[in-house]
């Protein structure tokens, strides 16, 4: 099993009685050192002249991992365990997020004004005229976050239930990063013309749909039949958006590397809704050579197999992805764990780009080909160079829903990139620095600005 490197989302605090001598906390965290957890924080909760009561805070890298920590952390004389929790858990626990009401109501005229009679005149100017709905009411600034549970995140059909904690999260980083309102619409069925029709009935309430963790090759289908027939922004995050960020990580990558866009070879692993989107905006942002591998190897034509997508990238000869590396320049990986070995890489071109995003696991460990390669981002937020949708998602509804574009365009896309790789300073360019953090506040602005000059530009804003 991979040893991943102690992070957040395995975070416990443990709650610990020692004898109020010294040396015990020492014995402890010296405990915790030794089976690879991370100390976070360390509070006094309570103390007397015989003992003490503190919470530890560690990051871990597995449930298995943590369970070896409080074992350790048991073992020692004198100290008693009185607590354990799972800090993600309790994050979670009663869901993360709430709707307010923006306006109090105090009074009976407040009343009177917010619901009936007053509301009536709203309700008949809205008939009467539209376009007002986005003046009056709440779509002018509401995104639907749409999924039917088949495709959540590396994990699998789990389901509508199994994914609303995705959904949640994901309606926190609209409102934190963005300042846009949006709700988890979390759908019983994955019949394909079912999921199209509750979401064009829904689609009078809100501004913008954000479809995700809908599994391929039906997400294309539903993306693009929302897209006809709806007059709002559709966007599928888990296609455009990883496309999004990782041509602004690939931008800078190769001025790290000083190759040209049009010249270099790039090998996908992973052929579904991700790794096709991300090759259609290569190829649009002037890639000219890839080659893609599925779990059955290079996509060439006489493979019987491949859908419809899948043949946009096919390629005469059929291989492994080994012989496809060969040479190569960049390895982009949307797929699975570990595929990707040492002696690959070191099979590639000069200063070879990897680019291992499956998540939490990525196609190799970082730390094995550290010395092979030039560049190495993954989709983790604990090495550099994380490539992370929410670089894009929230700054591309922003503007969508600023200027009333009426759908979202590849032109968009390439505009993001451009602006989100053009945050890294050339001074602040180097190897472990291709992208911005998610938390640089010049990100949504940025590329909520792109997306506007390119909707004006296109005909498609609607103010």
């Amino acid at each position: 099993m991979v040893q991943l490197t102690p992070n957040s989302s395995f975070s416990v605090t443990i709650r610990l009685q020692l004898p109020n001598r010294a040396g015990m906390l020492a014995q402890v965290t010296s405990a915790i050192g030794a089976v690879g957890g991370n100390l976070g924080q360390i509070d006094l909760v309570e103390q007397t002249r015989k003992s003490i009561i503190r919470n530890l805070t560690v990051d871990c890298a597995s449930s298995e991992h943590a369970e070896q920590i409080t074992q350790a952390v048991k073992a020692i004389a004198d100290v008693k365990v009185l607590e354990i929790y799972d800090r993600t858990f309790n994050l979670h626990r009663g869901g993360k997020i709430r709707m307010e009401n923006k306006i109090e109501l105090k009074t009976q005229g407040d009343l009177a004004m917010a619901y009936t009679p007053g509301v009536g005149r709203i309700c008949m100017e809205i008939a009467n005229n539209p376009q007002q709905i986005y003046n009056l009411t709440i779509k002018q600034n509401m995104v639907a976050i749409v999924t039917d549970g088949s495709a959540v995140l590396g994990l699998g059909n789990l389901g509508p239930g199994g994914a609303l904690p995705v959904m949640e999260g994901k309606a926190m980083l609209f409102k934190t990063f963005a300042g846009v309102d949006a709700f988890p619409i979390c759908l019983a069925t994955q019949d394909t013309e079912e999921i199209i029709k509750t979401v064009k009935y829904i689609a009078p309430v809100f501004g913008g749909i954000n479809l995700e963790d809908i599994s391929a090759p039906r997400c294309f289908e539903i993306e693009a039949r929302l897209r006809q027939e709806l007059d709002i922004p559709v966007f599928h995050d888990d296609q455009h958006g990883t496309a999004i960020v990782t041509l602004a990580a690939l931008i800078n990558a190769l001025k790290v590397v000083n190759k040209a866009i049009e010249n270099v070879r790039i090998v996908f692993n992973g052929a579904g809704a991700a790794g096709v989107a991300v090759a259609r905006l290569l190829r649009k942002g002037g890639v000219r050579y890839i080659s893609m591998c599925d779990s059955k190897g290079l996509l060439s034509f006489d493979r019987p197999d491949l859908t419809e997508e899948k043949r946009e990238f096919a390629v005469e000869k059929g291989g492994s992805l080994a012989d496809a590396l060969v040479g190569a320049d960049v390895f982009i990986g949307l797929s699975v764990p570990g595929v990707l070995t040492p002696e690959m890489v070191r099979s590639m071109a000069p200063n070879p780009i990897v680019f291992a995003m499956s998540n939490p696991i990525p196609e190799i460990q970082p730390e094995l080909v550290v010395d092979d390669v030039a560049v190495i981002a993954t989709g983790r937020s604990d090495y550099p160079n994380q490539i992370n949708n929410v670089l894009a998602f929230p700054g591309i509804f922003r503007g969508a829903l600023d200027c009333r574009a009426k759908t979202i365009t590849q032109t968009m896309y390439l505009e993001a990139a451009q602006a989100i790789a053009a945050l890294v300073k050339p001074s602040d360019l180097d190897r472990e620095n291709i992208i911005p953090s998610v938390f640089d506040e010049r990100v949504v602005t940025a590329v909520s600005a792109a997306v506007q000059q390119a909707a004006r530009k296109e005909g498609i804003a609607g103010v």
